[in-house]
């Protein structure tokens, strides 16, 4: 594939992969689709980090927009716009590497919501508490292959199936994202050492 039509796909790909992390992320905020929980504070801390809406959201707009404008403009095949291809998509990894590290926090902790023991409520994330996991819900392995404990969680209802997608959806959209950035920085590598097109040569 020519260099050029791969920093095109590129960037057109990251645009809606940016937009479904934004939506993704501000779903993570309504739990049932309510606003109580969010402006109560109720929710799980990964949610606060906006780790979709501006690792994998804002930030990849910068290597998709701009690797595309440097690209129009003939620069991604010299090596004057060499470091400016670099730089974007560096800091789309970053980005997308924010978003990948918190989501996988967020998907191993377990979601924060309220449990009842001893007829008492409580909220906290009980699948990250030891004490809670090994004597109360008896769990011994990971939350996310037990679907037996996930009823744990009384409110937000299905908080658990809730995150698990959400925060599911922002790792395969972030991983793809970093993928496609490293993939552009090669790609930037290769059109400085060998041109670009064939049809570009002079014969």
């Amino acid at each position: 594939m020519c260099t050029g039509k791969c920093t095109d796909f590129i960037s057109k790909a990251l645009i809606p992969l940016a937009v479904l992390s934004i939506i993704a992320n501000i779903l993570l905020f309504f739990p049932e689709g309510k606003v109580d929980y969010a402006s109560e504070g109720y929710l799980t801390p990964q949610v606060w980090f906006f780790h979709g809406i501006v690792g994998a959201g804002l930030l990849m707009f910068i290597p998709a927009l701009l690797n595309t404008r440097l690209d129009e403009k003939g620069c991604c095949g010299n090596r004057c716009g060499m470091p400016f291809s670099v730089l974007f998509n560096a800091v789309g990894i970053v980005g997308a590497g924010y978003c990948l590290i918190v989501s996988a926090t967020g998907l191993v902790d377990g979601p924060y919501c309220m449990i009842v023991e001893d007829d008492h409520y409580s909220w906290m994330s009980p699948f990250q508490n030891d004490t809670i996991s090994t004597h109360y819900l008896n769990l011994t392995g990971s939350y996310l292959f037990n679907q037996d404990v996930w009823t744990t969680c009384k409110k937000p209802e299905n908080v658990v199936l809730w995150n698990i997608v959400l925060f599911s959806m922002l790792i395969c959209f972030s991983s793809i994202q970093v993928v496609l950035c490293a993939t552009q920085i090669v790609n930037g590598l290769i059109r400085v050492c060998c041109g670009t097109c064939m049809k570009n040569e002079v014969v």
